[in-house]
C-alpha cells in the first residue's frame, strides 16, 4: 500500500513538474552571424537577462552564418517545435519577411532587434535608427576635412536595413558638402579584413588623396586603419569613422586614430527580451531588465508600442573610458 502511494506521488510530481516546464515560455533568437564582435556582445546580454539567470526562460540563440536561406530553415525549427515566441536579426531586408510570416500564420509573435525587415508582421521593434547614425557619422567626417576633399566609404552587407540607412544617413551628410568627392564606395560586410583588403587596394589606387574613411560600423573602419598602417602612412592624416562601439574601437578612439557611435547592443537585446516574453505570456509579464530605467525617453508603455527606439551614444574623450570599464 505504502509502495503504490510513494509510486502515485511521484508520478503526480513527475506530471506537476513537466506542467511547470510546460509553462517556461520558450524563446529563439535569430541572429544573423556571431563572428563579430558587437553580436556576441548583443547575444551575451541575452543569456544575461534577468528571466533567462533566473530560469524563467528557455532561451536558445541561432547563428545564422551570414545567410538568409539558414535564417529560413531555423524559424521552420522553431515553428516545428512550437516555440513560444521569436527575436529575429535578419541579414536580409527582404529575404527575412518570409520568415516572419510563416511565423505569424503559425500564431509565434516575431520581435525584431538591431536590423530590420520588411515585414508588417512583427509584433515589436527594438533597435536604433540607423539613418542617424549614418548622417552623424558622415558629419563628423566632413566636419573634420572642412566640407571639401575626397572620401570614401566602406558598406555593410547589401540588402541588409542598416547598410541601406547609414548609406541613406551618409548620402544626407554628404548633400550638404557638394565639394566632397566619393571616390570609392563598396561593401566590405562588415569585415575587418575585407576592409583592410579594400582600403589597401584604394590606396594603391588614389594614394593620399583620400581625406576621409566612412566606415559603416566600426570592423570596417579599423580595416581601414589597418591598411593605412601597412602602407605607412599616419593615421592622423585622415578623418574616420564607424558605428558601433565594440571595444578595439573604443581603444582606437581614445588614441585618437577614429570616431565611433555606441550603439547599445545591451538594451537592444534585452529590451527585445522582454518584449517576447511579455508577448508569450499573452501580456502577464513586467520587464526585468533595468535598461528601462536607463533609458527614461524610451517607456516600456506596457509593451504595447511597435517601435522602441534606443538612442545612440557618440563616443568621446570624455566617456571612453567609462565605456571601456563596462567591457571588463
Amino acid at each position: 500500500m505504502k509502495k503504490s502511494l510513494l509510486c502515485l506521488t511521484t508520478a503526480m510530481a513527475l506530471v506537476a513538474g513537466a506542467a511547470h516546464a510546460q509553462d517556461k515560455p520558450k524563446i529563439g533568437a535569430a541572429v544573423y552571424g556571431l563572428n563579430a564582435e558587437f553580436m556576441q556582445i548583443w547575444s551575451a546580454a541575452l543569456e544575461e537577462h534577468p528571466a533567462v539567470t533566473g530560469g524563467m526562460v528557455d532561451l536558445t540563440i541561432f547563428d545564422g552564418r551570414y545567410d538568409a536561406l539558414v535564417q529560413q530553415e531555423q524559424f521552420e525549427t522553431m515553428i516545428t517545435e512550437e516555440y513560444d515566441a521569436i527575436i529575429f536579426v535578419p541579414i536580409d531586408i527582404e529575404a527575412g519577411a518570409a520568415a516572419v510570416e510563416a511565423a505569424a500564420a503559425a500564431g509565434i509573435p516575431v520581435i525584431g532587434s538591431n536590423t530590420r525587415v520588411n515585414s508588417d508582421k512583427l509584433a515589436a521593434y527594438v533597435g536604433s535608427d540607423d539613418v542617424q547614425s549614418g548622417y552623424m557619422e558622415a558629419k563628423y567626417i566632413l566636419d573634420k576635412i572642412g566640407c571639401k576633399g575626397n572620401v570614401v566609404i566602406l558598406e555593410g552587407p547589401i540588402g541588409q536595413s542598416a547598410q541601406i540607412q547609414r548609406l541613406e544617413g551618409n548620402q544626407k551628410a554628404l548633400a550638404e558638402c557638394p565639394d566632397v568627392k566619393v571616390l570609392e564606395q563598396q561593401t566590405a560586410n562588415w569585415s575587418r579584413a575585407e576592409a583592410q583588403t579594400l582600403m589597401e587596394n584604394w590606396l594603391t589606387t588614389h594614394g593620399d588623396s583620400i581625406d576621409g574613411v566612412i566606415g559603416q560600423n566600426d570592423e570596417m573602419a579599423l580595416g581601414a586603419i589597418e591598411a593605412i598602417k601597412g602602407a605607412g602612412m599616419n593615421v592622423s592624416d585622415f578623418a574616420i569613422a564607424g558605428i558601433d562601439g565594440i571595444t578595439d574601437a573604443l581603444n582606437a578612439v581614445k588614441a585618437g586614430d577614429m570616431a565611433s557611435i555606441l550603439q547599445d547592443a545591451r538594451a537592444q537585446a534585452q529590451g527585445a527580451l522582454d518584449l517576447a516574453i511579455h508577448k508569450a505570456m499573452d501580456g502577464n509579464y513586467e520587464p526585468m531588465s533595468d535598461i528601462w530605467a536607463t533609458y527614461t525617453d524610451m517607456p516600456w508603455n506596457g509593451g504595447a508600442d511597435a517601435q522602441y527606439n534606443v538612442p545612440w551614444t557618440p563616443v568621446s574623450a570624455e566617456n571612453v573610458d567609462a565605456l571601456l570599464a563596462q567591457r571588463q
